[in-house]
């Protein structure tokens, strides 16, 4: 089992930016690919970004250029800086570590980010 806890959101004016954290624990040995996330009210969860264990990042096209996905393997941690953000960046964002070849995922318990124009 792996744990996750995020941590970061908050409400910020369009334009602004936050970091969000989320630090796993438990049997992360056999993760391989670890992301963000996000689900806005009356909609489908969205991918936000992944990051796999040699570092390779996927982003959604939205988020080009704004978010930058990173992590830091001693602290068993995935980060999400958020720059320039927009209203519609406004969802609950949840971190996902898992293992692309068994598909098997955890989640976090989520994070609201609100951002206000």
């Amino acid at each position: 089992q792996v744990q996750l806890v995020e941590s970061g959101g908050g409400l910020v004016q369009a334009g602004g930016s936050l970091r969000l954290s989320c630090a796993a624990s438990g049997s992360i040995s056999s993760i391989n690919v670890m992301g963000w996330y996000r689900q806005a009210p009356g909609k489908q969860r969205e991918l936000v970004a992944t990051i796999t264990t040699d570092g390779t990042t996927n982003y959604a096209d939205s988020v080009k250029g704004r978010f930058t996905i990173s992590r830091d393997n001693a602290k068993n941690t995935v980060y999400l800086q958020m720059i320039s953000l927009k209203p519609e960046d406004t969802s609950v964002y949840y971190c996902r570590f898992g293992n692309s070849r068994y598909q098997f995922y955890y989640w976090g318990q989520g994070t609201q980010v609100s951002v206000s124009s």
